[in-house]
């Protein structure tokens, strides 16, 4: 017994690869928050802010904020929508609060624990704490960033942040 079979392959060079892309962040004063709206438009991603049960605003929030982080507390999360395992890339981005991430974004990433393969971090700050911040998501993520932004807080708000933007997305 004999099976023919005849196929037709169509090649079209505009045809592109689809990769579907996550942007995850926590952002205490809106500046991370604004970076990650940034990068989610650019890159046609979906976006999800990380909401702690705990409360980090005003000057006791922030007080609590650094001495968290210092701890690198694991605390509540509301709930989330988007679970980073259905990605081919995930960004992550979080303020430096104690020249650590935020915790709130070192809890995600503990929940999440295995389910990254592709990530870039993006990270915000005053002035300080870049190195030993991306040091850190890279411990507790367990995989190596493909492309890392730090920004100053001063450039966000500013937005002098475009053509480093532009880097990092390619």
């Amino acid at each position: 017994m004999s099976i023919v079979v005849n196929a037709t392959f169509i090649y079209d060079e505009d045809i592109s690869i689809i990769m579907k892309s996550l942007v995850v962040y926590y952002s205490r004063s809106n500046i991370t928050k604004k970076l990650a709206e940034e990068i989610a438009r650019k890159t046609d991603s979906d976006i999800e802010e990380i909401k702690p049960k705990v409360n980090y605003h005003g000057k006791l929030g922030y007080a609590r904020g650094g001495k968290h982080a210092i701890q690198e507390k694991i605390i509540d999360l509301e709930t989330l929508q988007y679970d980073p395992g259905d990605y081919d890339l995930v960004y992550l981005g979080a303020p430096v609060w104690a020249s650590k991430a935020a915790n709130p974004l070192i809890t995600y990433i503990k929940q999440n624990e295995g389910k990254f393969t592709n990530v870039k971090f993006f990270i915000t700050a005053g002035g300080s704490g870049f190195d030993s911040t991306l040091e850190q998501l890279e411990e507790k993520v367990g995989v190596k960033p493909q492309k890392t932004l730090a920004l100053t807080t001063k450039e966000v708000k500013k937005d002098l942040f475009n053509s480093q933007l532009e880097s990092f997305l390619e």
